[in-house]
This record gives structure tokens, C-alpha cells and sequence, in this order.
């Protein structure tokens, strides 16, 4: 496949200038392709601004930032209506979601009500606004950040908006030498500000329309459709995973095995992915976070339960 070289390009134009853990930046085109969006969880300044911001960059996309705090209001976020004393109309005045790639900055540090404001946008790529719907620029993706819970002043995402997110990523603290050339880059000046794309928002879309494309088996269906039906049954898990969430990891697979040059989704595509797209869906019962137990331990002990198929 020739257009997994341009996903390959794009991923490493931004490590040029994202200097951190690559299989994060693998992960986010992952959801770019399969039409996701991502909830990034980390300590302040391990560059997840950067990286949105050297991802619109790079395939030349509108880029539009939102700090969430604890005043933020629904209307900053969707856009509200302006009553024009000139004209005597009211006219819509767009809000931080007209944007193709949205970095929704500290989303748990503002109330449910306004976090609830992404709902549609996230799932249907529009907002409506006084009975109005208007529909948002494409390709279309939120990239939020998230304070670990623990962190003062900060609100738990509801399950509905949890749930809207493809993958929860953490980038992490970087290495020796990432740290040496994160600090060359910072010297010489090197910046998202000087990014020149290297591909155009057309070209996202149609690598958007050939991972729809992607063959999936009825028998590896089967298999996502098992994994996910697993954590159902699983007495550690206060619920287990949506239909929303296996519709995620059919996309996610299929976006993965494009990345990876195929046109068909393998066993391995499905495993690759599980994980991310799951683990923040499924919450520990109390009995089980008392006896240490961990979400990522008991969702790879399931999947390990789960037959491989064979074709």
C-alpha cells in the first residue's frame, strides 16, 4: 500500500518535533485515521501541546485550543448566539469546537456540564446551538488532556464522555537522549511554530476513507466481538465495555493494519490495540481495587482467555 508510507511520513515529520515515546505519536495517527479522538492523562509539561500541535501541523489542519477551568462555560465551547443591535438578527459566533484538531487543555479542571458541551460534537461532528445545527470543519478530532485524578481542583470525566474517546494515552517522562535532543531542539529554537505540512486535509480524509476500507474477517469479528463481550462478564469490572467500544476497536484494528502497510486486519492488529481502547472504559469494583488489582492486568489476563483465530 503506498498510502501507509504517507502515514509514515507524517509520523515522523512530527517527531521532529515532538521529542518523546514514538508509539504514542503511532497511536494518535492511529485515531486520526480511524476517525477517534484521544484523551492524553500525564504530569504537566511532557509536551502533549506539542504533539497536537506539530500533528495540525503536519497535515495541515486548523488548530484551536481550549483551557478548560472551573468557569469555563458550554458557550465557549460550542458558540452561542449574538443579538446584532444594527441588524436586529441574532448570528452565530463560533465557538472553540470550529476547529479541525481541537486541544481540549485540561478537561477535568471544568464542570460536567461543560465537558457534557463535546458530546455531539465527538459523536456526530456537529453542535447545535439554539435548535441550529452547525457542522464542523473535517477532519475533526479532539485531542484532550487530562490532570491525573488525584490532582486538586479536578472533576472525574462522566462515563458518556469517557466512553467518546477512541484511546487514553500517557506520554511519559522521556528518555536520556530524548531529553538531550528535546533540549537541542529548545536551543536552536525549533518549534510547532515552524512546522511546514506534508500533506493536505484532503489527503487525511481519503487515508480516512481506504482505513474504512481495510478487510475485516468475519471470524476477527468475531474475536473483537468476544473480547469485548468478556469484559462483560467480568465480576471485577463495574461495567464492561460498550457497544461504542467495540465499534472503536473494529475502526482502531482496521487503522492500525493500514499503518502497518496491509489491507486486511490480522489477529495482532486487534491485540495492538485493545488495550488503549478499553482500559478507559472499564472502571475496578471497590473489592478489587482494595486487593491491588489493576485495570490493565485483568483486561490482558482476559484477552489472553479469548481464542485466537486461525484463517
Amino acid at each position: 500500500m503506498v498510502a501507509d508510507m504517507d502515514a509514515k511520513r507524517i509520523k515522523d515529520h512530527i517527531c521532529e518535533y515532538f521529542v518523546g515515546d514514538e508509539s504514542v505519536v503511532e497511536d494518535v495517527l492511529t485515531c486520526l485515521l480511524a476517525g477517534g479522538h484521544v484523551l492524553l492523562e500525564d504530569v504537566p509539561g511532557v509536551g502533549k501541546t506539542t504533539l497536537a500541535k506539530a500533528l495540525a501541523g503536519s497535515i495541515d489542519c486548523d488548530f484551536g485550543r481550549i483551557q478548560f477551568t472551573p468557569d469555563t462555560l458550554p458557550g465557549d465551547v460550542i458558540g452561542t448566539m449574538i443579538y446584532n443591535m444594527k441588524t436586529g438578527e441574532f448570528s452565530y459566533r463560533e465557538g472553540a469546537l470550529m476547529h479541525q484538531i481541537l486541544l481540549a487543555d485540561e478537561i477535568n479542571r471544568t464542570s460536567p456540564k461543560t465537558q457534557s458541551s463535546l458530546l455531539e460534537a465527538m459523536e456526530e461532528n456537529s453542535v447545535t446551538v439554539d435548535r441550529i445545527t452547525h457542522k464542523l470543519p473535517l477532519p475533526f478530532m479532539v485531542i484532550a488532556t487530562q490532570n491525573p485524578i488525584d490532582f486538586i481542583g479536578t472533576y472525574p470525566l462522566p462515563e458518556a464522555q469517557t466512553d467518546r474517546f477512541m484511546m487514553r494515552l500517557s506520554i511519559g517522562y522521556p528518555g536520556v537522549d530524548e531529553e538531550k535532543r528535546l533540549a537541542a531542539n529548545f536551543i536552536v529554537g525549533k518549534t510547532t511554530e515552524s512546522i511546514e505540512s506534508i500533506c493536505s486535509t484532503g489527503d487525511v480524509l481519503q487515508m480516512q476513507e481506504d482505513v474504512r476500507a481495510v478487510h475485516l474477517s468475519d471470524v476477527i469479528l468475531q474475536y473483537i466481538q468476544e473480547i469485548t463481550d468478556i469484559t462483560r462478564k467480568e465480576e471485577k469490572f463495574v461495567l464492561g465495555a460498550s457497544p461504542r467500544a467495540m465499534l472503536a476497536l473494529i475502526r482502531a484494528s482496521q487503522a492500525h493494519a493500514y499503518l502497518k502497510g496491509r489491507d486486511f486486519v490480522k489477529p495482532d492488529d486487534v491485540k495492538a490495540v485493545a488495550i488503549r481502547v478499553l482500559h478507559h472504559r472499564l472502571s475496578l469494583t471497590p473489592e478489587a481495587v482494595i486487593a491491588g488489582e489493576n485495570v490493565d492486568r485483568v483486561l490482558n489476563a482476559l484477552i489472553v482467555k479469548v481464542l485466537i483465530p486461525v484463517h
